[in-house]
């Protein structure tokens, strides 16, 4: 007799991904790590938000067996700066101010036949994954949302650091090296002071890595100043003045967020931070020009302003191996947990030791994470509140470890680009 088929239809098993918020030298390597993972799990379509949940709800998003072809391509990925899928800044609504739109998405969802949404970014994209897991709750979806830690910033909760801040921290140690070594060829009768400007809204992270440049060679910057201290621009003149009468380069670096005491951004007093995004946050720069054009009208000497700006987010051929390889491991972890069931949380990493340095991938409640920001410790800044101490040091230096170099191509990085 013949064998009797089996007409049960097979449940597809997909996941989607997506990437909000400032790109990172890591970020890609998350994603590639949720794609490698995904495939060895057993996951039959992994599709790519393009512009994260805001393209989502456009329905703009790609099959990424169409993107990736090979382990090669994933390598590539690992080392492409930027996100690969594009991100956004889309503030969704409280549930009940706007129910169509979390309806409007898990139509798409169920239409796709999503068992996993995976986000990558920072604060706001997990206040993203918390909204749409408390309303999946509510309404009995079965899909796991799970969160990717990233962002340069390392301001995220609960995780020891965040993936993108090594690499940015060893781009922003290198470039200060460089400019030390600039100002001192250049400081011969001439004092001159500089003043780089670094990305951190509220948290001093990015600025504290300067402190890197401190080696046998060099003695780094001279002043550091992050937003969590108070800046006093009176004092902040005292300081450089005594500064000056001891070396004729002085470099100095700030925050782009250093308030005054009435709360005002320094930014604010050259007339910028008027542009306010999705989250209010405003848009921050011209403090380094700021100060410069301060101190060289009350020295009387030579000043110039250095702003990073993206170059400390996008910097992939100064990545750190630590940090790629850490980025590749939350995104595998985001995969298996969700095909384990865990739901509404973010994978963190564990520092399990510094000497050698060793972490693993945890997972926590995202809403112990979501919208709550992670500051330097005030103990990890001196007590003048201008530099930053060792136990800083010690914290950041095994992030920076290694070498992640891109594949060169006629003397160039190669990055794999999104074929739309």
């Amino acid at each position: 007799m013949p064998k009797k088929q089996n007409t049960t239809a097979i449940k597809k098993r997909n996941i989607i991904v997506g990437q909000s918020g400032g790109p990172t030298s890591a970020i890609n390597s998350s994603l590639a790590g949720v794609y490698k993972t995904a495939k060895e799990r057993g996951f039959h379509t992994i599709y790519g938000m393009l512009n994260g949940v805001q393209g989502l709800m456009d329905e703009q998003y790609v099959d990424l067996s169409t993107q990736i072809h090979s382990d090669m391509d994933i390598e590539v990925l690992k080392r492409t700066p930027s996100a690969f899928l594009g991100s956004c800044r889309y503030k969704l609504p409280e549930i009940h101010e706007n129910p169509e739109i979390y309806e409007k998405i898990f139509c798409i969802l169920d239409k796709l036949e999503i068992e996993a949404f995976i986000y990558i970014g920072g604060n706001d994209s997990m206040d993203t994954i918390k909204k749409l897991f408390d309303y999946a709750i509510v309404k009995g979806h079965k899909q796991k949302f799970l969160g990717v830690p990233k962002t340069i910033d390392n301001d995220l909760a609960l995780t020891d650091h965040t993936p993108g801040f090594g690499s940015a921290a060893k781009y922003i140690a290198t470039s200060t090296k460089e400019i030390i070594r600039d100002a001192l060829g250049f400081s011969y009768r001439n004092k001159t002071i500089s003043i780089l400007e670094i990305m951190g809204r509220n948290a001093g992270w990015l600025t504290g890595a300067t402190a890197l440049a401190r080696t046998e060679e060099c003695d780094g910057p001279d002043l550091i100043y992050l937003p969590e201290i108070t800046f006093d621009i009176d004092k902040f003149l005292e300081n450089v003045k005594e500064m000056q009468e001891t070396r004729d380069a002085v470099v100095i670096a700030v925050s782009e967020g250093i308030k005054l005491a009435d709360g005002r951004y320094v930014c604010e007093l050259s007339g910028g931070g008027e542009y306010v995004d999705a989250f209010g946050h405003k848009q921050l720069q011209g403090t380094a020009a700021y100060l410069a054009g301060f101190l060289g009208a009350k020295l009387g000497c030579k000043t110039r302003s250095i702003e990073f700006s993206t170059l400390q987010r996008s910097a992939s051929h100064m990545a750190s191996r630590v940090d790629i390889n850490e980025a590749f491991m939350v995104g595998g972890a985001a995969v298996k947990a969700a095909d384990e069931g865990d739901s509404g949380k973010m994978i963190v990493i564990d520092r399990i030791a510094d000497d050698p340095y060793m972490s693993s991938a945890g997972v926590y409640d995202v809403h112990r994470i979501a919208n709550n920001e992670k500051l330097v410790p005030r103990e990890w800044v001196n007590e003048e509140g201008n530099y930053i101490t060792d136990e800083f040091i010690n914290y950041i230096e095994p992030l920076i470890q290694g070498d992640y170099p891109p594949f060169m191509v006629n003397g160039l990085p190669q990055h794999l680009v999104l074929n739309r």
